[in-house]
Formats: structure tokens, sequence, C-alpha cells
């Protein structure tokens, strides 16, 4: 199985805002950017959103490293929160309703079909592809505004 690395990122003007996302796929020494925006979103849905489309560009079964800044993406698979968000009926530990559901469902698919790993990065420290996604993601947003 093909070993495939992702460094995500997701920014957002405003939040709720214009929003743009990030996502270079690196496999042996090829690199693939991903990125794209969209109108009136939020930070954490960009977030999501960079993971779901660096998967949805494999082309089959990888062994995949997700590397990301967002607490919010890692934790949900590190701590086991989106096991418990689905066991809840998409509630979370105070019984209120998970956001972005639409976009865990479709997470979910891809994790089922790929071996995914999630491991959390410092944002706009000392990451190279991490700060390369950054600016990405906020340049697709700032082309909203042209």
């Amino acid at each position: 199985m093909k070993k495939v690395r992702i460094y995500t990122d997701g920014a957002c003007s405003g939040n709720p805002g214009d929003g743009g996302f990030c996502a270079i796929l690196i496999y042996k020494d090829i690199e693939k950017v991903i990125s794209g925006s969209e109108l009136d979103t939020t930070n954490n849905r960009m977030e999501l959103v960079a993971v779901i489309k660096g998967l949805e560009a494999l082309k089959e079964k990888c062994f995949v490293e997700i590397y990301s800044d967002s607490q919010y993406v890692v934790n949900a698979f590190t701590e086991g929160w989106v096991i418990d968000w689905q066991k809840n009926g998409w509630k979370t530990a105070a019984k209120k309703d998970v956001k972005n559901v639409d976009l865990w469902e479709k997470l979910l698919e891809f994790t089922k079909f790929h071996k995914v790993d999630f491991i959390k990065v410092k944002g706009h420290a000392d990451n190279e592809y991490n700060n390369r996604c950054d600016k990405i993601a906020v340049e697709e947003y700032k082309k909203l505004r042209l």
C-alpha cells in the first residue's frame, strides 16, 4: 500500500466569512497542491474540507498521514470524539448538536477506505508544509474579494 502524507489547513476571514482551504499531498518526491474557497463558511468547515479534498484526490487505497494544525479535526479522531458523536446521534457530550455533520460523515467514509493517521502540528510555527498550506488557503479566500 502506498504511503502518502497530506498537510492541510483552512482559513477564514471572519468566522463565518469567506474561507479558503489547502491540501498538499506528498508521495515519495511528488507533491500535489489542492486548494479552493467558499463564501460564508467557517474556519472549522475549511479545515475539514481541506482534509476531505486531500483524501478525495487519492486514486487508490493508501496509508495516509494527515498533518493538521486543527485541534478540532485531529482530536476528533485521536481522542475518539467522532465515534462518541456518532453513538450519541451526532450530539456532543453536552447534548448539543455536532456542527458540520455533513463533512464529518464524508470524512468518515474516507477513513473507512484508507488507513488514516491524524497528526497534530503546531500552526504558524516551523512546519514548512503547514505554513505553505496556510498561505495558500488565505490566498484562496482573498481571490473571492477580487
